[in-house]
């Protein structure tokens, strides 16, 4: 059975922020492409591919089998509802088809390392960056 993978974000008004999750969804295929040769990045909402269509792509490419993994830290309202019912509707146009939600990325060491990463970056930079200097994000205005 052919699978494909839909990694899902909230999606933003931002064309930045959702430009990050296309950026995640095409390196995760480059990656992992000898095992996952359908990877579709989709937005719950505010912005395009929403999961339907990216569903849909899937079904396009061969995949019989949507895996939808959630690029959300905890199980909150979008994964327990929001994002199965958005799946079970897109579902409905290809009934020769299934899927399954994945769990969002929650507690991981993984994310520890990243946490200690971006920590360590702030701090080698004497926590004066372009992306943060002037911002409300530095503190110092």
């Amino acid at each position: 059975m052919k699978k494909g993978i839909i990694i899902v974000d909230h999606g933003s008004k931002k064309i930045e922020s959702n430009q990050i999750l296309e950026q995640v969804a095409q390196l995760f295929h480059e990656k992992f492409s000898s095992k996952y040769d359908i990877v579709e990045p989709a937005h719950m909402e505010l912005a395009e591919p929403s999961i339907s269509s990216a569903y849909a792509r899937c079904v396009k490419k061969g995949a019989e089998f949507i895996v939808i993994c959630p690029f959300f830290l905890g199980p909150g309202q979008h994964w327990n509802y929001d994002i199965p019912n958005l799946t079970k509707e897109a579902s409905k146009s290809f009934p020769n088809t299934n899927y399954h939600v994945a769990m969002p990325l929650g507690l991981d060491d993984l994310i520890l390392e990243l946490i200690e990463k971006r920590l360590n970056e702030c701090a080698q930079s004497q926590f004066v960056c372009p992306s943060c200097e002037g911002t409300p994000r530095a503190g110092n205005l």
